[in-house]
């Protein structure tokens, strides 16, 4: 058995940290080394990194700047990391592009253009994280493109406009979905009305298909929202969740048919953060004072049903635009509206194990991610704080500010071959987390 085979069998056996993984995609098949990050949020699209091995605490010794680079335009997409490079999204003078840098000295090897119809943009920065898949990447422009290149240069293979399916935003902040590989598929949301989620052949652009959904509810607003697309084989079906403008949706992976959705989570601004699947379960949350949610999964004939297992009100969980974790059974995350006040809560139950009341070393929302057993978050304020992910307590375990802070720290860190990665705007800061290195 090759060495990936082996992490697959584990992994689909037990999943990582005790939780079911939600599905492997190619993306992780380019992920055999455990120092690439290939995709949003990292190779099974949780945030959590399977690095160890790394610095326990931060309190005496800090992690040390290797390098910083520039050229990335502005944007606040984050990166993905693979074959000793690092790409990401911005905003540069040509137009929104795909920015390919050395990993091992920050300076920038190719830009690609992602719209070359309208390579001026009105959005402030970008927000798509590449998803890289061997010799391919996949990105989504702000202006509805979903663009597929070569990651060896950047030269263009295929691209495809939202228009085509009368894609549309639930608010005007522009895409911002990063999209998801799945075997021969790509998967992505345009947010039309009969066009909601499209599922396109990698290697040509082609449809194979596309989902309709119902009305779902009041609450939000018609179109797509800003979070990306996950895979859960709850009740036994292989399946994508997305959170959409009016909530959260299941999608049968085999044919695109709608399966369940669940509107009370939506809210009408923003709807952001990507759901966590566990098994059976689905966790949700958005921000603007909505709220989370535990769903669950079952079988109803030849199609499955979501069932509320509890609603959290805004004022006890909600997640602005930060991301969540889970590991093992609890879940990790920045609490409040333009708030990053870490929290965490029992999964099964929704019960606050603790937190949720002290801020932290920094202040606006927090983006976060998980490594070797603790919780990096990084505060709108450009603070990050190493956090232990324990249910015992809350335990800070020290604190930094990078050399660089230009506005809003946005960007989801990033932990790859024992290297933190932080995007700053046109900046990108690449910091080493291994003790005596």
């Amino acid at each position: 058995m090759t060495r990936f085979g082996l992490i697959l069998c584990v992994a689909a056996t037990f999943g990582t940290f005790g939780f079911d993984t939600g599905g492997l995609t190619n993306a992780d098949l380019f992920a055999d080394d455990a120092g690439d990050w290939p995709q949003w949020r990292g190779p099974m699209r949780d945030g959590v990194s399977r690095e160890s091995g790394l610095l326990k605490s931060w309190e005496k010794k800090q992690p040390k700047l290797v390098w910083r680079g520039e050229g990335l335009g502005a944007g606040y997409a984050s990166v993905s990391v693979a074959g000793g490079r690092v790409f990401t999204s911005g905003n540069l003078p040509s137009g929104q592009s795909v920015v390919a840098v050395d990993g091992q000295s920050g300076k920038v090897i190719w830009t690609s253009p992602i719209d070359s119809e309208n390579p001026k943009h009105s959005y402030e920065g970008s927000r798509s994280t590449p998803t890289i898949d061997g010799d391919r990447l996949y990105v989504v422009g702000s202006s509805g493109i979903i663009a597929c290149m070569k990651s060896e240069n950047g030269e263009l293979l295929w691209r495809k406009n939202f228009r085509e399916w009368k894609g549309r935003m639930m608010s005007g902040w522009g895409y911002s979905e990063s999209p998801l590989v799945d075997g021969n598929l790509v998967l992505c949301t345009p947010g039309g009305a009969d066009a909601m989620m499209v599922a396109l052949d990698k290697l040509t652009g082609n449809e194979v298909w596309r989902t309709a959904i119902p009305n779902l509810g009041s609450k939000g607003g018609d179109g797509a929202a800003y979070s990306s697309i996950v895979t859960s084989n709850g009740a036994g079906v292989k399946q994508y969740v997305q959170l959409v403008g009016r909530g959260v949706i299941g999608v049968r992976a085999s044919d695109g048919k709608y399966q369940w959705g669940y509107n009370n989570v939506a809210n009408g601004t923003a709807n952001v953060p990507t759901p966590i699947v566990s098994g059976d379960f689905v966790f949700c949350s958005t921000g603007y004072g909505a709220g989370g949610a535990l769903l669950k999964l079952t079988r109803k004939q030849d199609a499955v049903d979501a069932t509320e297992m509890y609603f959290l009100d805004g004022n006890k969980f909600q997640n602005h635009h930060g991301g969540m974790v889970l590991i093992k059974d609890h879940i990790y995350a920045g609490h409040g509206h333009n708030n990053g006040i870490p929290i965490c809560l029992e999964l099964k139950s929704g019960k606050t194990v603790w937190g949720g009341k002290t801020r932290g070393p920094g202040s606006g929302s927090a983006a976060i991610t998980a490594a070797d057993g603790h919780l990096i978050f990084r505060y709108t304020s450009g603070e990050l704080a190493l956090i232990e992910a324990s249910p015992e307590s809350f335990r800070l375990k020290g604190s930094f500010k990078p050399s660089y802070q230009e506005r809003e720290s946005w960007s989801q860190p990033v932990v790859a071959g024992g290297r933190l990665y932080l995007r700053e705007q046109d900046k990108l800061m690449c910091y080493e987390l291994r003790p005596g290195t």
